[in-house]
């Protein structure tokens, strides 16, 4: 099960927000299962099921039991297995249950025995706890913030295992400790340092003689559990070179903490569009990051619309801007109803969050409809209004806008401002932008940690917790 979970969003993820791929087709997910592959000859690929999802709020309960029960059937069925390619994130919430990972994975392993090897493959945005590592064999995770080499991590993790099967040594040693630091992947990019280094030691250490793997994660921000903060595991044959390079990357990272530093400019909603309204760069974008799909945010929060209308060179037309991915599929019927070139009347947002804060009510949107599509794969129906120099995007599921391709034939650099419900911006994106700000929008994914009210972490954490915190312990466990 794949997905990131907000616990501070009022969205919850139900079946149907899952991609659940199983048999044929999810030999066909991966390379290197294929027959082409250099991994093919080498181990007999028996298929379960992958689900995965949109990051959004915590998933109902029904629906992890429903996938997780599916996964062990399965599980059982194919058995016996040598060993396990377990394709996860790391950051799953689900309603009335702490450390979902870790009660997925002892049901797991309780399916697939003692012996079997597990490799998991994760996002560095998960979160590792010592209840949920103590079930694995192998693990590691990305590399790169924004997350490039998604695949080359799963590829790893399946040979990893293939590798360890082969030799006959059966499981490695795993050091693992946790670091009272937990900060947002907005402040973590590898584009930058301290993460560039910090990662880049990573490769170095797993060519060390005795060790197989060395990850780093950062943690899931947006949830309120004990487990959420960075971690480092490096698994090896080695126990004390293991615990060693645990130490030393652990230390590095706490000592660094202060360092980490927001991906790009930030500031302000009005602030950000005011510099980029009178900017000469052109595409400029913004990051709606409060209200970041991708990050575990509704999508239906219309906040930075009002703020883009409420600016009178926007709203008068003298400046462009797109605003996609508004999740609202009322609006969009009426959109569809109206048909292209209609005027329209709406009460855009807010359709899951609304009443939950402020910011979460519906903002009044008069316009014209300048674009229909029907059936996007992600989105559903999307329909574009314009009033003044401002379009917004409306979707009928959340969807996010990462491509040129996502926003169809609204083409975003013919506006002046391009505002994106995301945080650090994806790789087209990043190239597209001629400049570029992280507006520090609410919503529930909120940069401003502080402003969530976080309750459960396990606490003194930076950097809710900064002066007069002790230098932690820090010394590995082998599990």
């Amino acid at each position: 099960m794949h997905i990131e979970s907000s616990t501070f969003s009022p969205h919850r993820a139900g079946y149907d927000d899952f991609r659940v791929t199983r048999e044929a087709e999810l030999l066909e997910r991966y390379a290197w299962t294929g027959s082409d592959g250099d991994l093919a000859g080498r181990a007999e690929w028996v298929p379960l099921l992958h689900a995965v999802a949109l990051p959004g709020g915590p998933v109902e309960r029904e629906t992890y039991d429903r996938i997780k029960g599916e996964l062990i059937e399965r599980l059982r069925r194919a058995g016996p297995l040598d060993g396990l390619v377990y394709d996860i994130h790391g950051a799953m919430s689900v309603v009335g249950l702490e450390d979902a990972e870790a009660d997925l994975t002892e049901a797991v392993r309780e399916a697939i025995g003692p012996d079997a090897l597990i490799s998991a493959a994760m996002d560095p945005h998960g979160n590792v706890s010592r209840r949920f590592a103590g079930r694995l064999d192998l693990l590691t995770a990305h590399r790169l913030a924004p997350h490039e080499d998604a695949w080359e991590t799963r590829e790893r993790a399946a040979r990893k295992l293939v590798e360890r099967l082969d030799s006959g040594r059966g499981r490695p040693h795993l050091a693992w400790v946790q670091i009272p630091v937990l900060l947002p992947g907005e402040r973590t990019s590898t584009r930058l340092e301290p993460a560039k280094s910090l990662y880049e030691r990573l490769a170095a250490v797993e060519a060390m003689n005795g060790v197989v793997d060395a990850a780093i994660w950062v943690g899931y921000a947006w949830a309120d559990e004990p487990r959420c903060r960075a971690a480092v595991v490096v698994t090896g044959d080695d126990p004390v070179l293991a615990v060693e390079q645990t130490r030393s990357l652990a230390r590095e990272y706490w000592d660094v903490r202060r360092d980490f530093a927001f991906v790009g400019p930030t500031g302000g909603a009005d602030a950000c569009i005011a510099e980029a309204v009178v900017s000469s760069a052109r595409p400029f974008l913004i990051s709606d990051s409060g209200d970041n799909p991708t990050a575990g945010g509704a999508g239906d929060l219309a906040y930075m619309l009002g703020r883009l209308l409420a600016n009178e060179d926007l709203a008068a037309g003298r400046a462009t801007a797109l605003h996609p991915g508004i999740t609202d599929p009322a609006a969009v019927a009426e959109c569809f109803a109206a048909g292209p070139g209609a005027r329209v009347r709406l009460r855009v947002g807010g359709g899951i969050s609304r009443g939950t804060a402020d910011h979460a009510e519906p903002c009044e949107l008069t316009g014209e409809v300048v674009a229909l599509r029907r059936d996007d794969p992600v989105g559903g129906d999307l329909a574009a209004v314009r009033h003044g120099g401002v379009t917004v995007i409306l979707v009928s599921r959340r969807k996010p806008f990462h491509t040129l391709a996502d926003f169809g034939e609204l083409d975003p650099r013919d506006h002046d401002l391009v505002v994106v419900k995301i945080g650090y911006l994806e790789p087209e994106l990043y190239e597209l932008a001629a400049d570029w700000r992280l507006a520090l929008t609410p919503g529930g994914v909120d940069q401003d940690l502080a402003r969530l009210g976080h309750r459960r972490l396990a606490r003194p954490l930076y950097p809710f917790d900064d002066e007069g915190f002790e230098v932690p312990h820090l010394e590995p466990l082998l599990l």
